[in-house]
């Protein structure tokens, strides 16, 4: 155990919490639904949905999950959703009926998707019609039983229809229909203790195929906790309205936007498509939110919009930032047009999400992420496993009730994950303060963070090798002020290609997610590579 010198200086926080306070996430949040009842939960759309409502719909998906088609405590259901309705909905039904959750995005490639349904064990999927033809594409080589399909107005009672399902999937079932069929059925009540898994969060592996974090119900329950001890005044019970932006199949929505607000009965107004923006600042206007939680680039996207300072900001007592650092410059521009800084905090998958965060008493943009939470505890390590003195940088090492398990299945990967004494090895280097205060420096994977979202060279390099004329490549993150990291691919051509910058990129586009994609690509003669071959990635980083 480390010495936790931050604690002095967490002013009024308590030093530790009941990670035991609630003995499953469903305890938490059915206690909301029954004490906000007519409070409005979720706007989307221009529809609202109250906490009475999310009450009888979520029971009646999770009855439907367990007469019709089986549903049992501990199998694993898939959602691949952008922020809709039907999100939340699909969400309680699930945990009601003792179910994990597989959060997808919806944006995946068939090798993605594939992947992660087969990894986590997925009969069934709730998923975006508008995702189908990515679903279709590999279908058969899953063990995907059913397709429960979503659109935008799913139970707002609002005729928003969705793209069209994908032809080539028989009998997919529509949400709306399975809602209907559930409300005629008893859902069961399952019990739960905080050991049940909630959510397998799958994050990126260094090996390029994603893991999946197995995140247990007291791993959320205490994560809520530690939030609501270190910002008691950004969670007011019934008096918070936040707007959901950042994707809620991200764990850091997941935790903070949607099962932390809502257990304190906040109106949460969904924002499906953040890129339109002229939409989205509409509704910041019609919201007013007391709370906004956003990563890096979404502030500096909103910045840069004119209506941002037509919105009413007086109610605003957090802006929160994590998933990516957050720049001071666009911090400062935020702040210049609603009079808050942006607060920072830090944290991973596996961790739940949320490890440090800044204090209430932090007045302006800090550069750090804050003290760990309570009941966090964090040792710097050297490369040899020695705790290093306070200025010093090393790897960022976590242990507490936040902490996730393991991954899924892995066995091998949770030996390497954790040291001999149970910390979890974050791969990210960091420098404590004399204060506490935890500032994130390097990284020692060579993971590429683009707008909050993981990128392993590994995967992308995979994928570029096989593009034609392209003999080896490799990847490194470059500085880029609109997504805090951009990727840049280098390429040694095969003898005699004409491969263009375009046509890799192309090639790539066909396999990787949008924000995997290189935006720079360099061709160069050779790779640096140390004596046994390996390349040295650290080399191409200082290479215009």
């Amino acid at each position: 155990m480390s010495s936790r010198h931050w604690i002095k200086s967490y002013g009024n926080t308590p030093a530790d919490i009941d990670a035991d306070r609630y003995r499953s996430i469903n305890e938490l949040l059915d206690g909301a639904m029954l004490r906000y009842a007519d409070k409005p939960a979720f706007r989307s759309f221009g529809k609202t949905l109250t906490y009475a409502e999310v009450d009888t719909l979520s029971a009646a998906f999770c009855a439907y999950l367990q007469h019709e088609l089986g549903v049992k405590k501990g199998d694993r259901i898939a959602v691949m959703s952008p922020n809709f309705a039907a999100f939340p909905l699909a969400f309680l039904g699930i945990v009601r009926a003792g179910a994990v959750q597989v959060n997808v995005n919806p944006l995946y490639t068939p090798r993605e998707l594939e992947h992660q349904l087969n990894d986590a064990g997925c009969e069934t999927i709730v998923i975006f019609s508008g995702s189908t033809p990515v679903l279709a594409e590999i279908f058969g080589k899953t063990r995907i039983k059913t397709v429960i399909t979503v659109s935008p107005g799913d139970a707002l009672g609002a005729a928003l229809p969705g793209p069209p399902v994908d032809a080539r999937l028989a009998a997919t079932v529509p949400f709306a229909q399975a809602l209907d069929a559930g409300k005629a059925l008893q859902r069961v009540p399952v019990a739960l203790n905080g050991a049940d898994t909630l959510f397998l969060q799958y994050t990126g592996g260094t090996t390029g195929l994603s893991k999946g974090a197995t995140l247990s119900h007291r791993n959320l329950v205490a994560n809520t906790e530690q939030f609501k001890a270190m910002m008691p005044d950004a969670t007011r019970p019934g008096d918070d309205v936040i707007v959901t932006a950042i994707p809620l199949y991200h764990i850091f929505a997941l935790m903070v936007n949607f099962i932390t607000y809502f257990s304190v009965g906040a109106e949460n107004w969904l924002v499906a498509n953040p890129r339109d923006m002229d939409a989205f600042v509409g509704v910041l206007k019609a919201a007013r939110p007391t709370v906004f939680m956003g990563v890096n680039t979404l502030y500096a996207g909103l910045t840069q919009h004119p209506g941002l300072k037509d919105v009413d900001w007086s109610r605003l007592r957090l802006a929160g930032g994590g998933g990516s650092a957050v720049v001071g410059v666009v911090s400062d521009r935020w702040k210049a047009i609603t009079g808050s800084f942006i607060r920072e905090g830090y944290g991973l998958s596996e961790t739940s999400p949320v490890l440090s965060f800044n204090p209430p008493y932090i007045d302006e943009f800090s550069g750090t992420t804050g003290l760990p939470l309570p009941s966090t505890d964090i040792k710097l390590l050297d490369d040899d496993g020695h705790e290093v003195a306070i200025g010093q940088a090393g790897e960022i090492c976590a242990k507490g009730p936040q902490v996730m398990s393991g991954y899924w299945e892995k066995p091998e990967a949770n030996a390497a994950a954790f040291t001999a004494d149970g910390y979890f090895k974050t791969g990210d280097v960091g420098v404590f303060d004399e204060r506490g205060f935890l500032k994130i420096v390097d990284r020692k994977k060579d993971m590429i963070l683009v707008s909050g979202f993981n990128v392993y060279p590994n995967d992308v390099e995979a994928v570029a090798s096989a593009c034609p004329g392209v003999a080896e490549c490799a990847c490194v993150g470059v500085p880029d002020e609109k997504s805090g990291e951009a990727v840049k691919l280098f390429v040694v051509k095969t003898p005699g290609a004409t491969v263009t910058e375009a046509e890799v990129v192309a090639y790539c586009r066909t396999e990787l997610t949008g924000y995997k994609v290189p935006k720079i690509v360099r061709f160069i003669d050779a790779l640096p590579k140390s004596a046994v071959g390996k390349i040295l990635r650290r080399e191409l980083r200082d290479v215009a």
